[in-house]
């Protein structure tokens, strides 16, 4: 059996023991090495062959998506991330696939199965694929999220949450048991959030809608917070709560 060599890189220590395990487990892959951080795996990268690269994407120092960038020959990549939007960047960089967090097992093994013909053809036939590699994401949305809060992961159901404020380079999101301060932006989370149950109304304001307590003028309240409606929001707001009256 042809055993294929990867690395892992992943900044938050549970994610990386999760996909370091899920490579133990399968019999064609061989673990390398594991990083916490790009600038190491670059290090390693420029003395050592890999075929396999599993990557974060929000890393301290270094993204994946720069680490990409920096690379002249890439292994096959992988991203695993909690935010969908990238995709469409990972595509342009031909990353092979795009695993959406937290990933399952058998998502996982369908992935490696895919790499595992792809590099099995390219061994047998003597010459690398020239192809251009979709990024798939065939899984169901999930109903939650996991946030970066100080130095731990926070699971957030998307129906625990009552708004979300931007606070420039981090957003703070409400529910009704507490309060998670991340680094992330507006946009990215936005992207993540499903658009049916969650409306920006301002530049510095996500609600859900089923918290929505009163609308009055340029204003909303969830509980005893009034939320400003922007100008520039207001016309797309309105849409949407006609839509929920139909």
């Amino acid at each position: 059996m042809e055993k294929y060599s990867c690395i892992v890189i992943e900044d938050e220590p549970l994610a990386r023991n999760l996909v370091t395990a899920y490579i133990q487990k399968s019999p064609n892959l061989t673990l390398l090495k594991a990083f916490s951080n790009g600038l190491e795996a670059l290090d390693y990268l420029r003395d050592n062959k890999v075929d396999i690269m599993f990557s974060d994407i929000q890393m301290p120092e270094l993204t994946g998506i720069a680490l990409l960038k920096l690379l002249k020959n890439k292994p096959i990549v992988i991203l695993t991330t909690a935010y969908s939007e990238y995709a469409i960047e990972g595509y342009e960089l031909e990353v092979f696939d795009y695993l959406l967090k937290p990933i399952s097992f058998e998502r996982f093994l369908k992935t490696v199965e895919k790499v595992i013909a792809r590099l099995d053809k390219e061994k047998n036939s003597g010459n690398p694929i020239v192809q251009n590699v979709a990024i798939e994401n065939n899984e169901p949305k999930s109903d939650f999220i996991f946030v970066k809060d100080g130095t731990k992961l926070v699971k957030v159901n998307f129906s625990d949450i009552l708004y979300i404020e931007g606070l420039k380079d981090y957003v703070c999101i409400y529910t009704p048991d507490q309060k998670i301060v991340t680094l992330q932006t507006m946009k990215s989370l936005e992207n993540t959030l499903p658009a049916e149950k969650f409306i920006r109304v301002h530049n510095s304001f996500i609600i859900a809608f089923k918290a929505i307590n009163s609308i009055e003028r340029d204003r909303v309240t969830i509980g005893k917070n009034l939320i400003p409606v922007s100008d520039s929001y207001k016309k797309a707001f309105k849409d949407f709560i006609e839509k929920k009256q139909i």
